[in-house]
């Protein structure tokens, strides 16, 4: 950071409902603890996406302008003055989390669903957890895991998104020589997708209302796509484990109709907050397991592992790429699922 124009920090900070900045911040003063990242690119999720059109996600609703992001790849440029984590110019990927010491039982292998965990970029709290989408930032070296040596930013910008995929496809069991179904083709879909491929699904079935969403599905790992409007097929593949991600009622319910009996439906994909119409009967007279996913543990090391090695195809997935300063068009064409895929800021 070394002339004038490097040393500027910019920045997408969110600050109500439909209020979405570009800015210039201050650069970060790292904690002993701490290293400064320089951000290469930020994967729009769709929590970016709920924070910008409604001022929340769920129950987490935005109270102070909030620094948006929590995919984010980049170069260390300062390493931690305590001597840990990696040196500067190490490349890396983020785990966004920090577990949460508040009381509450969890089982210990599980440290996603420790009580008062945060993430970056967001508003679950106060203050609230800001995010990564700066072009400079200062991160925990705990957070920070180094690419392989042959894997390269780009192709490492999908890592977090990818391991909540695997997380969910992991939750299913073990899925070799099975017959899996993907509800909803969107970028957690398409990586789903992607995932069962790499463990070994013998048949993968994707279905979404859009006709992109499919194509991608095909093109990372989907032996045949349905419309979501063709009930009949999605009632007959009788799929042995099923990858509902699309986060709305409708998509649950083909998740249960699709699904064998005795079968197994993982809910990646997160339902609006309240009470939600819901095909109980059916999921209870199939003797279905329903399993959540929620986030993932630590397979965003896995995950940069298999992308090195290329036994996990996700590139077809990033669709576009803004440079941070078009970062509301960037939202706006993250938010139309008929012409995007994963959308990437480049810092």
């Amino acid at each position: 950071m070394s002339n004038g124009s490097q040393r500027i920090n910019t920045a997408v900070v969110v600050h109500g409902k439909g209020d979405l900045r570009v800015e210039q911040l201050p650069l970060p003063l790292p904690r002993a603890n701490e290293a400064v990242v320089t951000v290469a690119y930020g994967g729009i999720c769709g929590s970016d996406l709920h924070y910008w059109k409604n001022g929340a996600v769920g129950e987490s609703i935005l109270r102070q302008p909030m620094v948006l992001g929590h995919e984010i790849v980049g170069t260390v440029t300062t390493a931690a003055a305590d001597g840990s984590g990696p040196v500067a110019g190490a490349t890396v990927a983020v785990h966004p989390a920090t577990i949460g010491t508040a009381p509450g039982r969890y089982p210990s292998a599980r440290p996603n669903l420790a009580p008062g965990t945060t993430y970056l970029g967001s508003a679950a709290h106060l203050p609230h957890a800001q995010g990564g989408f700066a072009r400079y930032t200062a991160l925990p070296t705990r957070m920070l895991r180094p690419l392989p040596r042959k894997l390269s930013l780009r192709d490492a910008a999908l890592a977090e998104p990818a391991a909540v995929a695997l997380h969910g496809v992991r939750r299913a069991g073990d899925v070799a020589g099975k017959c899996a179904l993907v509800i909803g083709a969107g970028p957690i879909g398409a990586l789903s997708v992607a995932a069962l491929r790499r463990a070994g699904a013998a048949e993968i079935t994707a279905v979404d209302i859009q006709e992109l969403p499919l194509r991608i599905a095909r093109e990372v790992g989907a032996d045949r796509t349905v419309h979501a409007t063709d009930t009949e097929t999605i009632d007959a593949i009788e799929a042995d484990v099923v990858i509902e991600s699309s986060g709305n009622h409708h998509g649950f319910a083909s998740a249960v109709r699709g699904a064998a009996r005795g079968g197994t439906v993982v809910l990646v994909g997160l339902l609006p907050t309240g009470p939600q119409p819901a095909l109980v009967s059916l999921a209870t007279t199939k003797e279905l397991d329903l399993r959540g996913s929620f986030r993932f543990v630590d397979e965003i090391s896995e995950v940069l592992e298999a992308l090195a090695d290329d036994t996990l195809i996700i590139g077809p997935v990033a669709t576009h790429e803004f440079a941070v300063e078009n970062a509301l068009e960037a939202f706006r064409t993250a938010a139309d699922a008929s012409v995007s895929g994963k959308v990437l800021l480049r810092f």
